[in-house]
């Protein structure tokens, strides 16, 4: 454990910035589960409205910092994609 007082404040941002970004990572993990399970149920408007949301969340998750935003980007690509293909 921490000794310092800075060091002890520090540790108290990390735990305030862990719990903040572990949520942002969940939120980030459901809409992507939810777009798969509507082109799952064969679903293309139900589908394409996810894909809207999940767009979203992924890009504020990689403009806060909580991921890469190459990482935002290959998510939002390979979602993109498959949802293109169940259109057709």
């Amino acid at each position: 454990m921490a000794n310092h007082k800075s060091a002890l404040k520090r540790a108290r941002q990390n735990d305030i910035r862990r719990l903040r970004n572990k949520s942002i990572r969940t939120r980030v993990k459901n809409v992507v589960k939810d777009v798969r399970q509507a082109l799952a149920d064969q679903s293309g408007p139900d589908a394409a409205a996810e894909l809207n949301t999940a767009k979203s969340a992924i890009d504020k998750a990689a403009k806060k910092g909580v991921i890469h935003p190459n990482t935002a980007a290959r998510k939002i690509s390979r979602l993109t994609k498959q949802v293109n293909a169940a259109r057709k």
